[in-house]
């Protein structure tokens, strides 16, 4: 019998790989904003009373962390409630809910990596959304897998690497923050990984509990060394002729670049619970970030 998956935010970064990922896994039904509207609870109540799924996939998220602190209540409708209600209509369907957070739930004054039994202190609406989500779908007792991650990117939708090759095009002088660390983790990298563990999970014996895990790509990195390495990437591919140096990037610290929201200095996530239970070795997110310029120069040779 074929297993029903349901799919939230399927047109995100993340939810866009998983379509790949969860397609040899059973039926997936997936849902982008338009098909439901993760601020209604009644909306995602009906969604998963009609698809009766036996997995369900969370990759929706409000993502606009200085915009969050504008918008309070739509963020946490989206980040915090609707995550709590799909694990509430989950459980009484023996479904697994998998659900991915944030490394910004912690305020980033531990100075080695975070490990899952860490204390949060989120510094953002953001981050405090985030941390409600997790504690939301915790707390309604069912079957979860809670994944935080930290710098997504990818080759759909808006991000860091993105905005760095529009600025440099552009010919705009790039000043990065240096004194805030983490790993770029790709879109891809998370996809992959969720398909794998519910394959194994499949085989070798359900999730019978909710568990939380960091799943995050391996060498961490400050935002200016992610921006260095974009370019210097960028210049060894095809269709990226006359981006500057990667030493054009000019270093600065938090302080100089204010924002509504205060991010972590540091984000490191300990990711050696995932590796130990599923048995696996994140890798390094630099081959993706090649692969990712490599299909965008595809892109915009083709005129996409």
């Amino acid at each position: 019998m074929t297993t029903p998956i349901l799919l939230f935010g399927s047109d995100g970064q993340v939810g866009w790989q998983l379509q790949r990922s969860l397609s040899p896994l059973g039926a997936v039904t997936a849902l982008d904003r338009a098909h439901c509207d993760l601020a209604d609870p009644a909306a995602i109540r009906a969604a998963i009373a009609a698809v009766k799924p036996r997995i369900v996939v969370n990759a929706a998220a409000y993502t606009a962390v200085d915009r969050a602190e504008s918008e309070p209540e739509l963020a946490r409708a989206i980040n915090a409630v609707a995550p709590t209600v799909m694990a509430e209509a989950a459980k009484p369907l023996g479904a697994l809910l998998v659900h991915y957070s944030t490394d910004y739930v912690f305020d980033g004054n531990k100075p080695a990596p975070y490990v899952e039994t860490d204390p949060t202190c989120p510094l953002s609406v953001y981050g405090a959304t985030k941390r409600d989500g997790e504690d939301g779908v915790l707390a309604a007792g069912g079957r979860a897998l809670i994944f935080r991650t930290s710098w997504v990117f990818g080759a759909r939708g808006h991000n860091f690497v993105k905005t760095v090759l529009r600025l440099a095009g552009e010919g705009r002088p790039l000043r990065v923050v240096d004194d805030q660390v983490g790993a770029p983790t790709p879109a891809a990298l998370l996809s992959d990984v969720t398909g794998q563990i519910l394959a194994a999970t499949r085989r070798g014996g359900e999730i019978g509990d909710a568990r939380l895990y960091h799943l995050a790509a391996a060498d961490p990195v400050s935002w200016c060394g992610f921006a260095r390495e974009i370019l210097r990437l960028a210049a060894a591919t095809p269709g990226f002729a006359g981006l500057p140096a990667p030493d054009s990037v000019a270093a600065i610290g938090s302080v100089d670049y204010p924002t509504p929201a205060r991010r972590p200095a540091n984000s490191r996530l300990d990711c050696g619970r995932l590796e130990r239970d599923f048995d696996l070795e994140l890798p390094d997110w630099r081959p993706f970030l090649s692969r990712m310029l490599q299909l965008l120069a595809l892109k915009k040779s083709n005129g996409y």
